[in-house]
């Protein structure tokens, strides 16, 4: 009994371990309660400011395309919604492989079978999102702006959860704990790769038709 109580306890730790890699915390092994105000900070911030410049990008794909949004407002609105997805669907999947490398369902070397796996779902959702934001742009923009939130809907969350699949596996094999692929990491990446993807497929869609 007293052994089931010493290994359940060891993987709640574990378990705890990595719900704070995964969510940009660096070192769990201290007592939050009782933490000082400065240890938090520091076990906080280096994530969050290195993902602030990553943040830059977003800004400057933004920047980019200024001509195609002030031709066509109506794209704004559909930003947050669409950006958001990706990142949703990134953190989602790689919170899925963060468990299953660390419970061994999934070996490292299966990355090339999840990845594929994780393409028609990534697919499917896709799909099932886009067919719902279609009929929002068709309201908001009409057909062509209904066009590029769709194409745009089913690109994102196909790279955002391919990014939060295979980002594990990358850390595993650089001998990092894959549960460094934390959140806050595959949002800002999904943000980043999101807006790009938007904006060519409203740039395509909206010059040549």
């Amino acid at each position: 009994m007293e052994f089931v109580q010493q290994k359940t306890d060891t993987e709640h730790i574990k378990t705890a371990d990595n719900m704070h890699k995964g969510s940009g915390v660096e070192d769990s092994n201290i007592s939050i309660k009782n933490a000082s105000i400065g240890v938090l900070y520091k076990k906080r911030v280096f994530w969050l400011v290195l993902l602030v410049f990553g943040n830059v990008f977003s800004g400057a794909g933004i920047a980019y395309f200024e001509e195609i949004i002030t031709s066509y407002v109506a794209l704004v609105f559909f930003l947050p919604l669409l950006i958001d997805s990706g990142g949703n669907a990134g953190s989602q999947s790689a919170t899925l492989m963060v468990r299953a490398l660390a419970t061994g369902d999934v070996k490292p070397n299966d990355w090339g079978k999840m990845l594929g796996r994780e393409v028609f779902v990534a697919l499917g959702l896709g799909l099932s999102m886009a067919a719902a934001v279609y009929l929002l742009g068709l309201y908001r923009g009409g057909y062509e702006i209904a066009m590029v939130v769709g194409l745009s809907m089913i690109a994102i969350v196909l790279i955002g959860s391919l990014i939060g699949t295979i980002l594990p596996f990358g850390l595993h094999k650089l001998n990092l704990d894959p549960a460094s692929a934390s959140a806050p990491m595959i949002t800002s990446i999904a943000d980043i790769s999101g807006v790009l993807i938007y904006f060519a497929i409203a740039s395509a869609v909206l010059e040549i038709g």
